[in-house]
Parts: structure tokens; sequence; C-alpha cells
């Protein structure tokens, strides 16, 4: 793998853990907002994605250039879009879990692209910890979604 196509991989990480970290924070303010069950879940996450996004820097800029330091055009857009859905309809449990469910789905994605590459072994061992840590989140917000579905369906 050249250096260039490490540090877009990298950087496409940095951007996808940028989205979640700004999707999270959302959802706590919206949590904080109508119920704090959920607020302080939210919260660390984003904290979480915040450190990803950090260590990942690092490696980039151990590798001589300068990282990502924006989230992707399409989260930017997917937020705007989810705020104006939430202006006319409003937000509830259901939406707010669903949002970062979405997002948690994205990050799944992200990194499987990243670990199908030939990451240099010190690199993929981050990168594979940090989509451990993606993964247990995305089931633990899916089964918080259940819960709210099954409750709601009932």
């Amino acid at each position: 793998m050249t250096n260039d196509h490490l540090i877009s991989a990298l950087n496409d990480l940095i951007q996808i853990s940028k989205d979640g970290e700004k999707g999270f924070r959302t959802c706590a303010e919206d949590a904080e907002q109508r119920d704090a069950r959920y607020q302080e879940m939210f919260m660390a996450r984003a904290a979480e994605y915040g450190q990803v996004v950090l260590e990942l820097q690092d490696l980039v800029h151990r590798l001589g250039r300068e990282p990502a330091n924006h989230s992707t055009f399409g989260g930017t857009l997917h937020r705007q879009w989810v705020a104006l859905k939430a202006a006319l309809m409003g937000r509830d449990d259901e939406t707010v879990l669903s949002e970062c469910e979405r997002c948690e789905d994205a990050a799944i994605h992200a990194y499987r692209q990243a670990l199908s590459l030939d990451l240099p072994n010190d690199v993929r061992l981050i990168v594979e910890r940090q989509y451990q840590g993606v993964l247990a989140n995305h089931d633990k917000v899916r089964g918080l979604h259940n819960q709210v579905r099954r409750r709601n369906a009932a």
C-alpha cells in the first residue's frame, strides 16, 4: 500500500469519526431537552469518537501529512436534513436512536473498507481496535432502538 493510499484511508476514517462525534453530540442535546436517559451514553460516544479522531490524526501526522479536520459533506447534509425534519415533525426517542444507529452503520462500513486494505501492522491494530468499539456501540444503540420500537408498538 502506498503512503498516499494509507493517508487517504486514514483521512476517510477521520471524517466518518467526526460525523459520528457531531451526530452523537446532537443526539445528546436532543436527549437533554426531552429525556436525559440517553444523554450520558450519547455524550460518552461523542467523546470516544473525539479520541478516535485524535488518534487517527496523530497517525497521519506521524506519516508526515496533514490530517483531515472536517466531517464528510454527506454527514453534514444528513445532519441538516435531520434538523429540518425535527423542526417540522419533532424528535422522539425512536427518531433519535434511529439517527444514532445510522451513524454507527456508516462507521462500520468505513472501517470495513479500511480493514479490507493492506494496512501496515501497527495501523491495522489501531483500526481494528477502533472498529471493535464501533461494533460494540452499534449493538448497544441497536438494542436501545429495538426496545423503543417494541415499547411504541405495544
